[in-house]
């Protein structure tokens, strides 16, 4: 598992250095240990280290937010994406941004994804939330918010819906300081509760009753789970948007790597980092938003998950 995780963290790290030295003006590695010229200096400290943090505490985000829910829901189908909590966000940081013409995206986003996820648990209540329920409410308000975005759109200012367009496809193309702030507060605040919950999501596994005789409450565990595991994708979609996939594929490559059953919050965490970074790499390469990549290979992995599961 140590060792896993040491090669997980070494993946990241180089993912890092070659995002950083790499591009249209290649700069040398000392740069990165305080050498360089001035011009060297800025390119990296106000270009490319904004949108690389973007990246790593985006993706991690997603994948440990990604591992929180399919542990909730039991189903590797469980992912904020695919149950629509990610929609929500999007939904509510659209009508501030669109309609509203407000600046706190990040506060509206985060109230959306929450507001979201409550409806959705409230709506797949019954005798208790399973998992099967759970997707499928989820993937019901996720087609309706969708729609909402839709019509959004189609009522702003064109420029600003062109905008907004973008932003819905998921990138990390211009982050600057500002951007990734609220991101850079709030996950060392909810990864840390995320990990902590984890032994009662491992036991939660099992099943409620199991769980209720080790000593957890099902539904105080389950409800404080999504709660975190919901601002953890708040956070990430107002920094970079709704990015599809990562929370869906980094849990489930990173209990492949460790081989350890349960939520593996932290593997996936750095599976997202490393996934969201080097796929934005492809993505500075091919001139597109890291939204697209994640699209086009998430949506080949779904696809490999459901025949797994005919």
């Amino acid at each position: 598992m140590k060792v896993r995780l040491t090669a997980l963290v070494l993946v990241v790290v180089v993912i890092a250095v070659v995002a950083l030295t790499t591009g249209d003006d290649p700069v040398p590695l000392a740069t990165l240990f305080g050498g360089g010229d001035a011009a060297d200096r800025l390119v990296v400290g106000m270009l490319r280290l904004p949108r690389l943090l973007a990246g790593l505490f985006v993706g991690a985000a997603l994948g440990a937010g990604g591992a929180v829910f399919q542990s909730v829901s039991r189903n590797p189908l469980g992912s904020p994406d695919i149950v629509g909590f990610d929609i929500g966000a999007a939904t509510s940081a659209l009508l501030v941004l669109l309609v509203w013409h407000g600046s706190a995206v990040a506060l509206g986003a985060v109230a959306g994804g929450v507001g979201t996820a409550l409806l959705v648990y409230l709506l797949a209540m019954r005798r208790g939330v399973r998992g099967h329920r759970l997707i499928l409410v989820g993937i019901g308000i996720a087609a309706m918010l969708s729609s909402v975005n839709a019509f959004v759109l189609t009522r702003a200012d064109v420029t600003d819906a062109q905008s907004a367009a973008v932003w819905l496809t998921g990138s990390l193309n211009g982050r600057e300081w500002t951007d990734i702030r609220p991101i850079l507060l709030a996950l060392p605040v909810l990864l840390p509760l995320a990990l902590w919950l984890g032994r009662d999501l491992r036991m939660l596994e099992l099943g409620d009753d199991t769980a209720r005789a080790l000593g957890v409450g099902a539904e105080r565990t389950r409800l404080a789970a999504i709660v975190v595991g919901v601002g953890m994708t708040a956070v990430a979609t107002a920094c970079a948007g709704p990015v599809t996939f990562v929370a869906l594929a980094a849990p489930q490559v990173a209990r492949r790597l460790t081989r350890v059953t349960g939520p593996n919050v932290l593997p996936a965490a750095l599976t997202g980092a490393a996934l969201l970074t080097g796929a934005d790499l492809a993505a500075r390469r091919l001139l597109l938003p890291v939204g697209v990549l994640t699209g086009v290979f998430g949506g080949i992995y779904l696809a490999f998950l459901l025949r797994r599961a005919a």
